[in-house]
């Protein structure tokens, strides 16, 4: 982990939440997970959905008044399930051993202790509570330089006025490097995410928002839990996704997909993921913008979620995510708000408790669960008027490491939803259909947009009759496309959370361009962009038409400037079919 706690600042520093109490959201159960040997499994009860036994677990489990459950449902079922998996050379770990005790909540690891000597039993483990990987970082010293006074700022709108138009305040729309460029897929066939469905896997939302219409499917699984903190997250993550097209609230990255719901209340996060995979095709997207404490600090939740990692550490949820994955689903998976580096030691010792095959999942040399793992970056500076850092660069509280595939903005997300347990900051009222942020932060709405982005490719690549990618392949586009991360003082880009998606790069990647050389005959410069918050632009008269250079870097600038403003230089320009500008060289041949 190294300088990464050093960088975060002292716990809870200038903490938004109300007195000063921090961000604490209402936890959903712990889960104590048992995973049985082969042999237990392979009696007749377990076929017909009841748990396995033994003599001896029978006697403790009636003596202690607990029931033992399938996690993932009868045997029968899953092993139906993992038959029809497609083969990826990769196996998956096997769903039938893992199983759920009901009962003696105030004494988990005492039963889990207790039930792991017991014949039959390979071991069991005790798994924290899962929780939004949102938080509250605006105000902390090293990403905006002062304290963040967003909760104290009132609502920007008066209760009961029409609903402004928020898009042009969602800057990650716009193009790269500062946004993923969704504003341009839009523009393409399918780019609304038409074809694709994605279910979000978290614990509550407020599904009758007004910015989530008709593209809303619902929920798939589990029960929501009642509390403000959560509603107002999974609102935020459904509004980043498929905000729609209404003139007034926020735009989604995807506004054509289908969305769902799967929360992990009352059936644990491995259990909510399987069911959510169950009801996706190959190429659909299941979002899990969620985190647990880890082992850093003992699994003890804390409001500043230092040491919380991604879920995928646990067995179950690895073999969950890797179940998924395996059915050819793209998991987009939050990287989690720890200030951790993955890559770290500590995370290559089995905990006890966990079985003899586990190996890390953050170590590239171990098996993967297939998921697309997403850090925080900042945004770009002056965005809504604060500063988080270089644009691009790692926010102190971001996961970071080898595992990390990709980043999205940690801060400064314009979305639907409150702000933490509270109205929208941007708009409030007394219903929370008309709730608006501008504060939505952490590795959730970072994996929110890359999700976004996956959806909007696959549906280009639906409508244009192509097979929708795999998750690997996925995962090798975005680590080789995209905008690359930057360095920031005390966080340099060795502590990897990935480039930031592009989605014309993605494209022009997979169906590379016919490219034409010519010499520029003049320029025409755009220095101050229309609006400000746009990109510069450096237009090329090349074969009788204005060629573009969208955000030109200042070397190629001033040498285009060069060259028109002497003599014995000549610009060559290569473009593309669409007069985009993609190489500019200056020589001094005529």
């Amino acid at each position: 982990m190294g300088d990464s706690l050093g960088a975060a600042g002292p716990a809870g520093a200038q903490d938004p939440g109300p007195e000063g109490a921090g961000f604490a959201y209402h936890p959903v159960e712990r889960e104590l997970i048992v995973v049985a040997l082969p042999e237990l499994t392979a009696g007749g009860s377990a076929l017909d959905g009841e748990p396995p036994g033994s003599p001896a677990l029978d006697m403790f489990l009636m003596d202690q008044q607990l029931a033992l459950e399938p996690l993932f449902g009868s045997e029968a079922r899953v092993r139906e399930a993992l038959a029809l998996l497609p083969r990826h050379g990769v196996d998956v770990p096997d769903l039938t051993l893992f199983h759920r005790v009901r009962g003696g909540e105030d004494r988990l690891e005492e039963l889990a202790c207790r039930l792991a000597g017991l014949p039959g039993i390979d071991t069991a483990y005790v798994k924290p509570s899962a929780l939004p990987a949102t938080g509250p970082f605006g105000g902390r010293e090293e990403d905006a330089g002062g304290p963040d006074d967003r909760a104290g700022e009132g609502r920007r709108e008066k209760e009961g006025a029409a609903t402004p138009d928020f898009s042009g305040r969602q800057g990650y729309l716009g193009p790269a490097p500062g946004g993923v460029d969704a504003a341009w897929a839009w523009l393409q066939a399918g780019g609304s995410g038409e074809g694709v469905s994605i279910v979000d896997v978290e614990a509550a939302w407020q599904l009758g928002h007004r910015d989530l219409g008709p593209k809303l499917a619902g929920m798939v699984a589990g029960t929501p839990v009642e509390d403000l903190a959560w509603r107002n997250h999974g609102t935020a993550v459904l509004g980043v996704l498929g905000g729609s097209r209404g003139g007034s609230g926020t735009l989604g990255i995807v506004p054509e997909a289908v969305l769902a719901v799967a929360s992990i209340h009352g059936i644990g996060t491995a259990r909510a993921v399987t069911c959510a995979a169950d009801r996706l095709g190959a190429g659909d997207i299941l979002l899990v913008p969620l985190h647990r404490p880890g082992p850093r600090f003992g699994y003890a939740a804390d409001d500043d979620q230092r040491g919380h990692i991604p879920l995928e550490w646990w067995p179950d949820d690895f073999a969950a995510v890797r179940y998924a994955t395996a059915r050819g689903v793209v998991v987009v998976e939050a990287a989690g708000n720890g200030a951790e580096s993955l890559d770290d030691a500590l995370y290559e010792a089995r905990p006890d408790g966990f079985p003899g095959w586990w190996r890390n999942p953050f170590d590239p040399a171990a098996p993967s669960s297939g998921a697309i793992v997403v850090g925080a970056g900042a945004p770009p500076p002056g965005t809504h008027g604060r500063d988080h850092g270089p644009d691009r660069s790692r926010l102190g509280f971001s996961n970071f490491g080898t595992r990390v595939d990709a980043q999205g903005w940690g801060h400064e997300v314009t979305t639907a939803g409150g702000f933490w347990n509270r109205p929208g900051e941007l708009q409030g009222g007394q219903s929370e259909d008309t709730w608006y942020t501008d504060a939505f932060s952490g590795t959730s709405p970072a994996a929110a947009q890359v999700a976004g982005v996956l959806a909007a490719l696959q549906g280009m690549l639906r409508t244009a009759g192509l097979a929708p990618l795999a998750p690997e392949p996925l995962r090798a586009l975005l680590r080789r496309t995209g905008s690359p991360q930057r360095e920031a003082p005390g966080r340099p880009s060795s502590q990897h959370i990935g480039t930031r998606p592009d989605l014309r790069a993605i494209v022009a990647d997979l169906v590379p361009r016919r490219t034409t050389e010519g010499l520029a005959e003049r320029f025409r410069d755009d220095l101050l962009p229309d609006p400000r918050t746009g990109p510069t632009r450096l237009h090329l008269y090349v074969n009788g038409a204005w060629r573009t250079l969208t955000n030109p870097e200042p070397h190629v600038r001033m040498a285009v400037h060069t060259a028109f403003a002497g003599a014995g230089h000549v610009v060559r320009v290569r473009y593309t079919d669409d007069d985009e500008v993609v190489g500019v060289r200056v020589t001094g041949e005529r």
